[in-house]
């Protein structure tokens, strides 16, 4: 019995180690904190967000993403284009053709890549066994080459524009640690002191909030519990009669 259990333990923690290596294979790196949003273009799931790195290079901006996550793909060091894949975004460091010591983060989604490169380009850095499951028997016979020359190579999908409010919301990828909030039925402030989670009055944003606590009719806390009844078991008296064996 002890053996299997230990089996059991054993098994249970190879398959969730599997798991969390999987999920990190599947995740991306973010560049919402890092590099502001310049440019993007969407139409239905085919979109297309860039990023700027400014004063630094194809080379670098490609390490400082895979010491992050490693990529499934990674393409061989090159100063002008390189690109990262992971899971089903692809990331395109390309050489800012009008600032040279920028570097411009483009991240498309499978359906935009499919949608909108030229294969034989992208096989020029990628395997040609991720390109061919990408486009299959069709597809790959576009003229884009990344945002950095897409007024000479142009989209089919899409035309590019000034990220606004929404863009920025929705920009991928989104894996920053964030704290979550608690919010007061019925107000639109957040919670942030745990002793206010159950209601109670709030000062403004720039004061403290306290909390409180109702109490029942009669004074009593919503935590006391009522006493349960104990009565006496019942017992009964009477009387009885011993006899003799043999009479």
């Amino acid at each position: 019995m002890k053996r299997q259990l230990a089996r059991l333990l054993s098994l249970v923690m190879v398959l969730g180690l599997l798991a969390s290596v999987l999920a990190a294979c599947g995740s991306a790196p973010d560049l919402k904190e890092n590099y502001p949003l310049e440019s993007v273009n969407q139409e239905g799931h085919s979109t297309s967000y860039v990023y700027r790195a400014s004063g630094q290079s194809v080379e670098e901006v490609a390490d400082e993403l895979a010491s992050q996550k490693k990529p499934d793909q990674i393409s061989s060091a090159n100063s002008e284009h390189m690109f990262l894949v992971y899971g089903k975004q692809w990331y395109h460091l390309q050489q800012d053709p009008k600032k040279p010591e920028d570097t411009l983060v483009e991240v498309d989604s499978e359906e935009y890549v499919r949608s909108n490169y030229n294969s034989s380009f992208l096989e020029t850095y990628l395997a040609a066994r991720l390109i061919g499951d990408l486009f299959g028997s069709g597809g790959g016979y576009g003229s884009y080459r990344g945002y950095g020359s897409k007024d000479e190579y142009k989209p089919k999908q899409g035309t590019y524009h000034k990220p606004t409010e929404q863009d920025k919301k929705i920009a991928p990828p989104i894996t920053v640690e964030r704290k979550g909030q608690l919010t007061r039925r019925g107000s639109s402030k957040s919670v942030t002191d745990p002793g206010s989670v159950t209601g109670g009055s709030s000062k403004s944003d720039s004061g403290t909030s306290k909390g409180s606590i109702s109490r029942k009719k009669g004074g009593s806390s919503i935590f006391d519990a009522p006493k349960p009844k104990i009565s006496k078991p019942k017992t009964r008296f009477g009387t009885g009669k011993i006899g003799r064996r043999g009479r």
